[in-house]
């Protein structure tokens, strides 16, 4: 034992003095001139070491340097800063004069990639023939280098494209191991802060650089991401996910494929392509087994007539930001930057509470010209088709839907949107309307359009128009009705032209027919100040009892019912007595008419004639 422990003394000593020795023999401000040139022999960029460079023993032999920048030729800017660099190296390399760097370390480093650091060629700089891929000869200088691994760590980049706003990445960590073939294995994580919103993203790559840097191709997995802040739910949004991403220089083209993502509880498949240039050109196909817009988009804040926000909605949102700048720019105005044409299919698509299946859509954009010629789905036993477009190439946006609807249930429309209206049945609709923005509440305040509307099995709580003639008739005349208990008005068929002109909804040929009656009208309903009225005339077919001729005139003949107020405390005005008044003057005219002609002869019926003439 005591001889293994002497042992491990004498080496220990050795190391020790082999390290002291090496640090007193080999001084690392040697390196720094052959480390500039090399640096500029391969990439052309210039490296700048401010300060002296020293040694760093342990835990491991590394170089330390000062502040560090990083310059491509020509450019404004450096494309790194760091304020200061470790390198760790291999020791027994040095004996031989090679600096084989193990690790190069940067903390607190910013990396600019703007259009002020890219390099600038100079003037008639001959261009090397497309495809050229000899290999550059290194002049031999004593020395020489390789770097197996770079750390990043506490740092900041800063990424921008042409005139396009920059995005910054903050508390960036990053480890990549390079292999002799040009191929890397990498780590990061970082953060993005921009206008209140704040994401959080991380992922492994596997990267293949042998054909850098005419392309570039990269396995990107365990892709974990979360975003929060700003107008997004309280929640925020959190996945992850895998990708395969190509890079190819010549056409400025970055290809995606084998996409698979999470977001909440969303999932998509797919791929997509985008090219880079004066306008960026997407195409994208994506594949969603299930989408949940209602666990993915912000709840709009919409306010009722006396300004109150309703119950239900988010009371402690951050407001979306305002930036000042492009306060006089028309909504979605980002869609003027691109082109894109984008396909979309879904199994399964939550919306506003209403469930779709079978979605399918079409997506072009065209520098601010947006048309949808497909986006259809089922909804329940119905199907729904909301083809259109969206203009944002002027100062004011414009769109343009013509939805078409068949058999789609109306309660869950009503109620999707925050209509307090009672109403249910099959709903079928061929509409076209146009309006400044996309959202429920402009198509409340803003929008115009025309449509044909038709309802099958229909039921209106709260008011049973059967009953309520009845009832009033009762009153009024010796005629009985059968009892009916149920407070909903029930039509078998009604159907209707509609026409919207900012908030106020017209109704023109109403028409509505079942088995116990039928009735016509027109009407407006309000959608801002949430108030209608409704004018029909009703005839009650079934549930009468008495006398037969007045059932018959009742039967045949329309009492006008006006239903008017708030849609959540209607009133109503039933002019039955007038109608049962004027029948009971029609009937007496009649029999005193048959009176007069069975006595046309006397005095008396002259008399009579001449009386019936003047009511």
């Amino acid at each position: 034992m005591r001889r293994a422990l002497t042992t491990l003394m004498i080496l220990l000593v050795v190391l020790v003095a082999g390290l002291s020795a090496l640090v007193l023999l080999v001084n690392p401000n040697d390196f720094r001139a052959y480390m500039v040139r090399q640096v500029e022999a391969r990439s052309g960029y210039q490296l700048q070491l401010d300060g002296p460079l020293r040694w760093h023993v342990w835990p491991q032999l590394s170089i330390l340097s000062g502040r560090v920048t990083l310059t491509a030729p020509g450019a404004e800017m450096p494309v790194v800063k760091a304020d200061n660099m470790r390198l760790d190296v291999s020791l027994w390399p040095l004996l031989s004069h090679q600096l084989q760097v193990r690790q190069v370390m940067l903390k607190g480093a910013v990396i600019q990639l703007i259009p002020q650091s890219e390099a600038a060629p100079e003037k008639n700089a001959p261009v090397a023939p497309h495809g050229n891929s000899l290999p550059l000869v290194e002049p031999d200088h004593g020395w020489s280098w390789d770097i197996a691994r770079l750390q990043v760590a506490d740092s900041l980049l800063v990424f921008q494209r042409a005139n396009d706003e920059p995005v910054t990445v903050r508390d960036i960590r990053l480890q990549m191991e390079q292999g002799a073939q040009y191929q890397a294995t990498l780590d990061f994580s970082g953060r993005i802060n921009r206008n209140q919103r704040d994401l959080t993203l991380s992922f492994s790559a596997k990267v293949d650089a042998r054909d850098y840097p005419r392309n570039l191709s990269a396995a990107i997995d365990k892709l974990q991401w979360q975003l929060q802040g700003g107008d997004t739910l309280p929640k925020g949004i959190s996945g992850a996910g895998q990708l395969q991403a190509q890079w190819q220089a010549a056409t400025q083209r970055l290809t995606l494929n084998d996409v698979s993502l999470s977001a909440n509880d969303s999932a998509v498949t797919g791929k997509g392509s985008v090219t880079f240039g004066t306008q960026p050109v997407w195409a994208l196909d994506m594949q969603f087994d299930n989408l949940n817009l209602d666990n993915l988009l912000p709840p709009e804040v919409t306010l009722s007539g006396d300004g109150v926000t309703p119950q239900g909605q988010e009371q402690n949102r951050l407001p979306r930001p305002v930036i000042s700048s492009g306060a006089d720019m028309p909504r979605y105005n980002a869609l003027r930057g691109f082109t894109a044409q984008i396909g979309i299919t879904a199994k399964n698509v939550r919306w506003r509470g209403m469930q779709f299946v079978d979605v399918s859509g079409q997506f072009n954009n065209n520098a601010g010209l947006l048309a949808i010629p497909t986006l259809q789905g089922k909804m329940g036993s119905g199907q729904i088709s909301l083809p259109g477009t969206l203009d944002v190439r002027g100062r004011q946006a414009h769109a343009e839907f013509q939805p078409r609807l068949e058999g789609v249930e109306i309660g869950n429309i009503l109620k999707a949107f925050n209509y307090p209206i009672a109403l249910t049945g099959s709903l079928t609709m061929a509409g076209d309307f146009s309006g400044p923005d996309i959202n429920a509440e402009s198509f409340r305040r803003n929008w115009q359009g025309d449509a044909h509307i038709d309802l099958k099995n229909s039921r209106a709580e709260g008011l049973n128009f059967q009953q309520l003639v009845q009832q009033a008739v009762e009153r009024s005349s010796d005629v009985q009705a059968k009892d009916n208990f149920d407070n909903a008005t029930r039509l078998d068929n009604f159907s209707s032209e509609l026409s919207l002109d900012n908030g106020l909804m017209t109704f023109s040929d109403m028409q509505g027919s079942s088995a116990l009656l039928a009735l016509s009208g027109e009407g407006e309903m309000d959608l801002v100040q949430k108030q209608a009225d409704m004018r029909f005339s009703v005839r009650v077919l079934e549930g009468w009892e008495g006398d037969s001729a007045l059932i018959d005139f009742l039967k045949a003949t329309p009492i006008p019912l006006r239903v008017y107020g708030k849609w959540q405390t209607l009133n109503y005005s039933l002019q039955v007595d007038q109608v049962l008044r004027k029948h009971l003057q029609d009937e007496a005219k009649r029999r005193l008419n048959d009176w007069a002609e069975r006595n046309k002869d006397s005095q008396n019926s002259k008399d009579l004639k001449k009386l019936l003439e003047k009511m």
